[in-house]
Parts: C-alpha cells; structure tokens; sequence
C-alpha cells in the first residue's frame, strides 16, 4: 500500500528525536505531498513528514482490491496530530476517481497498482459497513500484540432493534449491498460518505452517511456515543445511528500506553432537508412568522436533554466545578477585553454577570449538544426537527466535549443563533456599519426577539423548568457565547462584528434600542 517498505524514496530510520514507541514506518515523500494538499491536514502551508504508527487491513468484496487504514503521526508539526489515512489498491484504474489517486506505483507494467484515498472508492464504503453490521474484530484485535506499534479495530452495529418476544435485541438484522458512493465536499477535519444501498430484494434501502474522523483522538467521540444513547432511549430526534469503528494505538502522547478511540461513525442520511437555518433565514427575509417552529424547536431541545439526562451520567455541580467554569469564562472574557476595541469599558458590567451566575443555583449537569445552533438542525419533511453533530465545540479539547454540562448552555447557543439571522441579514444587505446595528431593519430584530421568546416558552413548558429563575446563568452563558463570537469575527469576518456587539451591550444593560435582539 503506501508504507515505506514499497517506496524507494523513503528513509527507514527513525529520527532521534522520537521516543522508540512512536518511531513507526516513515511515509513515502508522495504521500506527504498528498496529504498537505488535504483539507483536513491541520499543519497549512507546511509539508508533513508522516510516520505510520499502526495499520490495520479490511476485507473488500471486490476482487483486486486491498483496503489498508493507517494512523499516521506528522513529526513536522507541534504536538503529536495523529491522522487517519485509509487507502485502497487496485490492480485496475478507479473510473472517474483521478482527484483521489494518490499514486501509481510500476506504471506503465503488468504490476501496476493504482492507491486512492479510501473514502472515495466505493469499494472502500462497502467494506466499512460490513465491518460495522458484522461487528468485525482485525486480527490484532483477539491475538497477542507482539508488535506494540500494531494498530487493530472494531466494528460495532449502533442499528436500534425491535424487541419483541419473538424477536430478541440480539437477532442480526438483515445485511445489504452497497450500490454506489460519493463523497462531500467542503468539510474541514473529517471525510463524509453519502452510501447508497438495496437489500436482498434489490428494493433501495435507508441511506447512510458515513463519517471518517481524519484526526485521531484517544477518548470515545461524543458524536458517537452521545447519539446511540438517544437512539437507545427510543428517541426520534436524530438520525438513526447505523455502526462505528473503534480503533486501539500505541499512544504517542503516552508510550507505552494503548489509546482506545472511534474512527469511523455511520447513521442515516436524510437528503433533501434543509438545516433550520437556511428555513429561518428564508422566513426571515419574507417577513414570515417563525414562532411557531421555534416554540416546536424549543420542546424537541427540553425532550432531547431529558432522554440525555435519563440515558447518561449526570451529577450535582460541586463549588470546585462552577468556579472552573467561571475561571474559563472570565478567561475567554478577557481575550476579548483585549481584542476587541470599546468593550474594555463594560468589564465591571460583565464581571457582575459573571458574578450573579457564579452565586446562583446551578441545575444538575449532565452530556448537552454542546454546539446547539440553527445549522446544527434538519427540517425534515413528514418528521420535524432532527439534531445532528452531536461532537461539541471544535475548539475545545476532546475531554470537555465528553464532560456533563448545563443545558442551559445549549439554550443559550440557540438563542444567539436566532439572533445571528437578523444580523446576517443586515450585513448581508451592506448596512452593519451604518449608524447603529440594531435600528437597521428594526422588524427583522423584532422578528429575532419572537423568535427566541417562542424557543425559550416551549423549551420551559417541555422541560418544566422556571427559566425566570434560572435567568441569571442564562445570562451569563449567552454574554459568555457573544464574547466568543466577538472574538471569532474581528479575526475573521469584521463586518460582522456588529452582531455579538449589540447582544453584548444588551446583556450589559446599556443598549440604545431596549427590544434589540443581539
């Protein structure tokens, strides 16, 4: 496949800077060149120098195909970013596959062999799902480890299962072909695959779309965990999880040690279903009342966190556990005290937001959505609201992702999404920076403000909870949401920074426009 055993371009020794665990197999250079290309390679601008740290292989059902995955370490970047790099090897060109072709090893002989970047063959897709419905175990995964650098795998079948008394929970359900595959574009750090897929009978069957994580963590993946707990407590608001895939690794961050993570999670696909923000923004710009849909959005949010809160643990929160996060929001406070020019003379105002939420009860913490947002919701036809990317905030570490959390951060995220359609709006339309944010196109903030009064009244009737006592962590949860984004748009889109400006001045009190929806 691709290692350096095949590649004469390749140096086989180990740079002494490497602990001995963690050496592995240096890539061929075509292989970095590759894979500095790729948009889920972290390190831009820069070439990797990879190392194999493990590779496993999968069976394919098409004959002369190879499917090997392997988990590959750049030694040329900071820290120890560990990618996933599955590929597959045929002895015949893939039609229609060029941009995926990673190399051609022997060209132009009878022994060519033609690597492509596995998520783009459908060979590679069929085998993936097989592994999950069979729960396929690699051979490294029973034995022995003899070679401590050995990666190993296994599939796991996440697919809900009637239970009848003629049906038990552990009967296998039926298996079925892959048809075709194609993957999409635009994503950043991990690889989609859109299956298409007919049973015994030939007759279409549910679509699935399976997620490759390229970046490794050791940890389970909340994505993953998170919606086979829902799926198990009958819920209805996410897609159907359909298989994951474990994979276990000498740990380069620990030699020594063996890393245990998902690498691979496969649901159901709901094509042709806008995300809630694509259907706000539409009702939005043509004057269309949405209370209704948000209201229906606030209660599947209350049903959600109360299957979460029955399905995983969840604890009281101790001083030790409000005063960090109090720590890390005053953190995130100043970063953008100091980026962000005007807001250094509401610091003693968001600090007594900070402190009232830091002396008021805290609800029970349990596992949330953790990026709760419009785009993060389907409008499914026939359905309603489904929830889907239950991963957390990107830029948090995989250990807070997996933390119980207060609910109320994920009403707060919706809350400054309603908000962000409005302020989409304006600039959009080329008007932010005229005058003040909030008197420009003052119904469309209007609209924002019912909007996020009709989320927060169907949230509280569903969950039972009195938000108005519950007002000050609210408050400092979306106060802390909007100095983010401040943050997040003077770096990258100033146009915008009007937006998390005026939700910041309402939340401090000083607003020029009282019924302004930040």
């Amino acid at each position: 496949m691709i290692d350096g055993d095949h590649a004469p371009d390749a140096h086989h020794h180990a740079s002494p800077d490497l602990a001995p665990t963690h050496r592995g197999v240096p890539l061929p250079d075509y292989v970095n060149a590759w894979v500095s290309t790729q948009r889920w390679f972290g390190n831009k601008g820069q070439i990797p120098a990879l190392r194999s740290i493990g590779h496993f292989s999968l069976k394919s059902a098409e004959p002369g195909v190879a499917i090997r995955v392997d988990l590959v370490l750049d030694t040329a970047s900071r820290g120890f970013t560990l990618y996933q790099l599955p590929t597959t090897e045929r002895v015949a060109e893939l039609p229609d596959a060029s941009d995926a072709l990673i190399t051609v090893r022997e060209s132009g002989t009878d022994q060519a062999r033609f690597i492509y970047d596995g998520p783009h063959d459908p060979a590679f897709a069929a085998a993936v799902l097989e592994f999950m419905e069979s729960r396929g175990v690699t051979s490294t995964s029973t034995a022995p480890v003899k070679d401590r650098s050995a990666a190993s795998a296994r599939g796991e079948d996440l697919r809900p299962r009637p239970v009848t008394p003629t049906t038990p929970a552990t009967k296998p359900l039926p298996t079925s072909r892959v048809t075709a595959s194609r993957v999409l574009s635009g994503e950043q750090s991990n690889t989609s695959i859109i299956v298409q897929r007919t049973d015994a009978t030939g007759a279409s069957t549910m679509p699935i779309i399976c997620k490759v994580f390229r970046v490794i963590h050791a940890g389970e993946n909340p994505d993953v965990t998170v919606q086979a707990a829902l799926a198990g407590a009958g819920s209805d608001r996410i897609p159907l999880p359909f298989g994951a895939i474990t994979g276990q690794w000498d740990d380069p961050a620990e030699p020594g040690n063996r890393a245990v993570g998902h690498l691979a999670f496969a649901q159901e696909f709901l094509p042709d279903a806008p995300d809630a923000w694509r259907t706000a923004l539409i009702a939005a710009a043509s004057g269309t009342d949405f209370t209704e849909p948000a209201y229906r959005l606030g209660q599947i949010t209350a049903e959600v966190h109360h299957d979460l809160g029955c399905t995983l643990p969840s604890f009281e929160p101790t001083p030790e556990v409000v005063a960090r996060e109090m720590a890390k929001m005053r953190q995130r406070s100043n970063q953008a005290l100091s980026e962000v020019p005007g807001l250094a003379r509401h610091r003693d105002a968001i600090e007594a937001i900070f402190s009232r939420a830091e002396t008021t009860a805290w609800p029970r913490l349990q596992r949330i959505h953790g990026d709760f947002h419009l785009g993060q919701v389907l409008d499914v036809p026939g359905r309603g609201w489904v929830l889907l990317d239950f991963e957390g905030e990107p830029l948090r570490s995989l250990r807070e992702r997996t933390e119980p959390d207060v609910p109320l951060r994920d009403v707060a995220g919706m809350l400054r999404s309603f908000s962000y359609v409005a302020g989409a709006m304006t600039a959009t339309a080329g008007s932010a920076a005229a005058g003040s944010f909030t008197d420009i196109l003052p119904d469309i903030f209007d609209w924002a403000m019912a909007c996020r009064g009709a989320f927060l009244t169907g949230y509280a009737e569903r969950s039972g909870i009195t938000l108005a006592d519950q007002s000050p962590l609210l408050d400092a949860f979306e106060l802390d949401k909007a100095l983010y984004e401040a943050v997040y748009e003077i770096r990258n889109r100033p146009a915008w920074l009007p937006i998390p400006l005026a939700a910041i001045e309402r939340l401090v009190g000083v607003a020029g426009r009282p019924a302004s929806t930040g």
